[in-house]
């Protein structure tokens, strides 16, 4: 337990789930020493009660309407440089988890970590650390942190991962067919994938895209 003479952390939490908000309070209070200040429902309230509260640690995730947890966390930090921010969400893969990182998140964990864990990380992040879990890191480490897919690349994928042919997915980003070629020439060298279904499998376990 946490020391009770110790002054609480001051927590906020931003998930789109009622439930889980409120389940990731309890389990917080129940370990002593943090006083969930905050809750909210989507990355334009978690910016807003953010600058209202000043909680001493956020926990934002990934997946929400309106601003994402990424656009949140960017905000956050623009507004407020000394921010320190937790992801906690139910998503992994070595894009994903460096971009939180790069928006300036000082943790990355998912929504499965056991609630003593998640304690913990909210109390060291908020003395200062940096939290990644040791598979999370094993995966950035997997992968070539330089290689990153363009934007244009990026939303050909999401075309060709919804079924769209080349020729589709040029009318729809106003491109010629064969640029949509080249870009997708450029995806399979950089995921070093055997054809246009398999990067779209890889992209989506790695965090380039959402399926």
């Amino acid at each position: 337990m946490y020391p009770s003479t110790a002054t609480p952390i001051r927590v906020l939490i931003a998930d789109d789930h009622p439930m889980m908000r409120e389940g990731i309070a309890a389990c917080l209070t129940a370990h002593g020493g943090i006083d969930v200040v905050a809750q909210a429902r989507d990355g334009d309230e978690a910016i807003r009660l953010f600058t209202a509260t000043r909680p001493d640690v956020a926990l934002v995730d990934l997946q929400m309407p309106g601003k994402d947890g990424l656009e949140a966390i960017r905000a956050i930090r623009s507004l407020h440089p000394d921010a320190r921010l937790i992801v906690l969400t139910t998503y992994d893969g070595d894009a994903r988890v460096a971009a939180a990182l790069k928006a300036g998140a000082s943790a990355y964990l998912l929504k499965n970590v056991p609630g003593p864990k998640l304690a913990a990380t909210v109390r060291e992040v908020h003395d200062g650390s940096h939290i990644l879990p040791l598979a999370l890191r094993r995966d950035l480490a997997i992968h070539d942190a330089g290689v990153a897919l363009s934007p244009r690349e990026l939303d050909v994928l999401r075309l060709a991962a919804r079924g769209h042919s080349n020729r589709a997915i040029g009318e729809q980003l106003h491109i010629g067919e064969t640029t949509v070629k080249t870009h997708m020439s450029a995806i399979l060298v950089k995921l070093g994938a055997n054809d246009r279904a398999h990067a779209v499998t890889l992209a989506a376990q790695r965090g380039f895209i959402d399926l």
